[in-house]
């Protein structure tokens, strides 16, 4: 690994780690009342994962036009697999720091309810007290948490299938465009515009079968028809279904290229 690929796979980990945080922010919601701050604090997390993403291209684009102009271009399936591979070991890493996230988050919008400031917020994360905090608040997810998948997901599997398939394209969806522009490299600027149209059915997916199930589930959990020990235990299985669509990125990966690349030529 070269030091590009590597600061690709660092940035990726990152963007993927702050999507599967944000899962913590709507439990941290539940758990302390408010439930529209943290959706706010949700969405931010969220624009901030999926605005970061875009960046990748250009750092991906430029190792595809190396390898194209090097004859090394064998290499890059190799190189798009290891930045998969960063991508679910961050989702991984994200849901077990999710017990950690969840009381900084309810920390957060405790503070941020008080003192209606996001910079001020920012600077008490810095302050002793900020460290204090974030000291105690951390925490590993414990064998009763375990235990509990076993009972009402809270969510059905169509649901949680649905979620995994978005989030799979959404992994996907940039690196099989631009390998699809080195398969044929006549057409790659064409191939490097279908990103929008795999991340946008992957994003209408999200927000048209999945976030108003999770509101609706929020909903339940405000009017006492569901408890929060079940709200929780819907947010592992979403957060679950996450990794095993980064997962299932690996295997997208070539047939999308694929599908990318005739339908670059077809146009």
């Amino acid at each position: 690994m070269d030091t590009e690929l590597i600061a690709i796979c660092a940035l990726t980990g990152v963007i993927n780690l702050i999507g599967a945080l944000a899962y913590a922010a709507r439990i941290a919601g539940v758990r302390t009342g408010r439930i529209a701050l943290s959706f706010a604090l949700f969405n931010v997390l969220l624009l901030v994962s999926r605005t970061s993403n875009g960046f990748l291209g250009p750092f991906l684009a430029k190792r595809i036009e190396t390898g194209l102009a090097n004859g090394a271009g064998d290499a890059l399936l190799f190189d798009l697999r290891l930045v998969l591979l960063s991508a679910a070991a961050a989702v991984a890493l994200g849901i077990v720091l999710v017990p950690t996230f969840q009381r900084l988050f309810a920390a957060a919008i405790g503070f941020f309810q008080v003192n209606r400031s996001t910079t001020r917020l920012l600077l008490r994360s810095v302050t002793p007290a900020g460290l204090s905090t974030i000291r105690d608040s951390v925490a590993l997810p414990s064998a009763e948490t375990l235990r509990s998948l076993k009972g009402p997901r809270g969510v059905s599997w169509p649901v949680l299938i649905a979620n995994a398939a978005a989030q799979g394209l959404l992994a996907v969806g940039v690196l099989a465009s631009l390998y699809a522009g080195y398969l044929v490299p006549e057409f790659r600027v064409t191939a490097s515009q279908m990103t929008a149209i795999v991340n946008g059915f992957a994003t209408i997916l999200l927000f048209a079968l999945i976030d108003p199930q999770i509101s609706a589930l929020t909903d339940d959990v405000v009017d006492g028809s569901v408890s929060e020990a079940t709200f929780r235990r819907a947010m592992i299985w979403v957060s679950l279904s996450r990794l095993a669509g980064t997962l299932l990125a690996q295997a997208l990966l070539v047939p999308a290229a694929v599908v990318i690349a005739w339908a670059a030529g077809w146009l």
